[in-house]
């Protein structure tokens, strides 16, 4: 069983941590909280007692109910953030009518970094190329 809930628990963190890097801002609120999600999992399968149920057969030792407790604030809390996000993102789909997350003019000004490098790593390419062959013409002129 508790390798079952180990691979729900990685399953959770591997498709919140896929729709956390999603441009779509509502796929984002869900990655997050899936993310939680796997979070409590692990945390409630670290602190489970091992054998049988707790309330079979003659007492025992009980579980420890510290990181039940954890995870229920943990639960809250991700409520409380998960509603903030939802408002957030409503409104930013109220004043652009998309739910999209745009490029900041940081994302921006390094996309076009990178192109203006690219294009000087082509123009010296291209220049050693002409310099090599006008060298080669000048020596095979010069030859008799």
């Amino acid at each position: 069983m508790s390798v079952v809930l180990a691979a729900a628990a990685a399953a959770l963190f591997g498709f919140g941590t896929w729709l956390l890097l999603q441009r779509r801002l509502t796929r984002t609120i869900i990655g997050i909280g899936l993310l939680g999600h796997g979070a409590n999992v692990l945390l409630l399968l670290s602190a489970r007692r091992r054998g049988r149920p707790v309330f079979v057969g003659a007492p025992g030792p009980f579980a420890d109910p510290l990181p039940q407790a954890l995870a229920l604030t943990a639960i809250v809390i991700t409520f409380g953030v998960t509603a903030f996000l939802l408002s957030l993102a409503w409104r930013s789909f109220e004043l652009t009518g998309d739910d999209l997350a745009e490029d900041d003019v940081e994302d921006r000004r390094i996309a076009r970094s990178r192109v203006l490098a690219d294009e000087e790593v082509v123009d010296e390419e291209l220049l050693a190329a002409e310099l090599a062959d006008e060298t080669r013409v000048s020596i095979d002129e010069e030859a008799p």
